[in-house]
């Protein structure tokens, strides 16, 4: 027996967002504001955000969000550009920051608080059925379509009460509160092997350890002791005994440093151009027509190493990538907004393809594979990237010969593959972690729409939740 139809109007209204003046945007202020592009398919983005001033703040406090409001974007590109899909539906959640709705953000204000679960409609929303709804009844140009509140009103909503509403929306929401429980682990664990790269390729801390506790051991030694040129002082960078890794790790570093004409590198260590120490767009295997995994820039994170999606597609003409290759957009604007992949997500020695716009990195022996991830995520490396782009307005592109001057500290095969055996491990963390929350994100997409039509039955959907996954 499924539930009775009526519209979301019924229970809700939609405020559109207010109407900043260009003049308002900051790079940094005391409120982020939210655009369409932060509107995401079930969350907010706050990782490309422009700020406004507390004055300009207090004018417009009524579009403040608050936890469990429901943002929909209310302008986008039509179905042929699904990254910017018109209608996606975002959901507040208690640890985020308040924000400001801008224009063409549209939100959801109950009528009748007592009347329905506000996440209930997220769902109703989020479902595939409802998009498509969206989507259909937008208006505009190709490039550009608007959908209005009163279609977003009109959207298809089941006739349930409070209860009903607020029993399916708590059971949904378990499934969305372990995913983004899952992706906030990752992104822990992703600042802990940068932490680990800067310290050991950028900071030299464990060298700089050596050195301090070598001149303890010999007082009368004096810093420049510990180099090759007796003119470079390091004061400023000697460390005291706290700093030391366990002994079997922090034996492996050196106690001096060269110098040299990039800087001082450590005794042992050279210093590389990254095309001498890294394959820029390695050759790989894959016949034209053949199926293979296609990754295309849509599925490429702004954040994470991990990739949302790949679909089997024939290959035509794109860049060819192996499991431990690094994914890298070369275009503007996706290489400002930080798109980047680590590719650990096919079959042992298949080969998958992607966006021309890839750049494709795998470091050469002694580095190991995550080395190239985790600088293509270090923010001198990235701005590097980007202030060698070239090209027409809008168009830019990094060149590899470019790319390639760029300079990294690389160290003995002793230290390279501690390094490799410890990021390897976050890696391998993080894939499983992602495959769980796809998992979960699966089962969840499968149980909504068979929820909010009442075809499904939650002793029902416990059940096939319990078969799958403990949530």
């Amino acid at each position: 027996m499924t539930f009775e139809l009526t519209t979301i109007g019924q229970y809700a209204s939609v405020q559109g967002g207010y109407a900043f003046k260009s003049q308002d945007f900051l790079s940094s202020g005391f409120l982020p504001v939210l655009k369409i592009k932060n509107v995401r398919h079930g969350y907010v983005d706050y990782g490309d955000t422009t700020y406004v001033s507390e004055q300009v703040a207090a004018s417009c406090d009524k579009w403040e969000t608050v936890t469990g409001d429901v943002l929909i974007s209310m302008t986008g590109s039509g179905p042929s550009a699904p990254e910017s899909l018109v209608g996606r539906v975002a959901r507040v959640w208690n640890s985020e920051p308040t924000a400001l709705i801008n224009q063409r953000v549209g939100r959801l204000i109950l009528k009748q608080k007592d009347a329905i679960d506000k996440d209930f409609l997220f769902y109703v929303l989020s479902q595939k059925e409802s998009q498509e709804y969206l989507v259909s009844n937008s208006t505009g140009s190709a490039n550009q379509v608007n959908i209005s509140g009163k279609t977003i009103e009109s959207v298809a909503c089941p006739i349930v009460t409070l209860e009903e509403s607020q029993e399916i929306a708590g059971f949904l929401r378990a499934f969305d509160q372990r995913i983004r429980l899952l992706r906030e682990t990752n992104a822990t664990l992703e600042a802990m092997a940068q932490a680990l790269f800067k310290s050991w390729f950028v900071d030299f801390d464990p060298v700089y350890a050596n050195a301090s506790t070598k001149q303890m051991i010999n007082p009368a030694s004096s810093p420049s002791d510990f180099v090759g040129d007796p003119g470079v002082p390091l004061d400023s960078r000697l460390r005291g005994n706290d700093d030391l890794l366990p002994p079997e790790l922090q034996t492996l570093f050196p106690a001096t440093f060269t110098a040299s004409p990039q800087g001082l590198v450590p005794e042992g260590w050279e210093w590389q151009a990254l095309d001498e120490a890294y394959e820029l767009n390695p050759k790989r295997n894959l016949k034209k027509g053949v199926l293979a995994k296609y990754l295309d820039m849509a599925s490429v994170g702004t954040s994470g190493h991990t990739a949302e999606s790949a679909i089997n597609r024939e290959f035509g003409s794109g860049t060819k990538f192996i499991n431990g290759d690094t994914l890298l957009a070369r275009i503007t604007p996706c290489l400002e907004n930080g798109k980047t992949a680590f590719v650990d997500f096919l079959e042992e020695d298949e080969t998958g393809w992607g966006s021309t716009e890839f750049i494709v990195m795998r470091p050469k022996t002694p580095l190991p594979p995550y080395h190239a991830y985790l600088l293509s995520r270090f923010p001198a490396f990235r701005e590097f990237a980007i202030q060698s782009m070239s090209g027409t307005s809008g168009r830019q592109r990094v060149q590899n010969d470019v790319l390639g001057r760029y300079m990294l500290a690389v160290p003995d095969a002793a230290v390279a593959e501690v390094f490799g055996q410890s990021v390897g491990v976050i890696q391998q963390k993080i894939q499983a972690n992602h495959q769980q929350a796809q998992t979960l994100a699966t089962l969840r997409d499968t149980l909504l729409p068979r929820l909010i039509s009442g075809q499904l039955r939650l002793p029902d959907a416990d059940a096939m939740q319990a078969e799958v996954c403990d949530v």
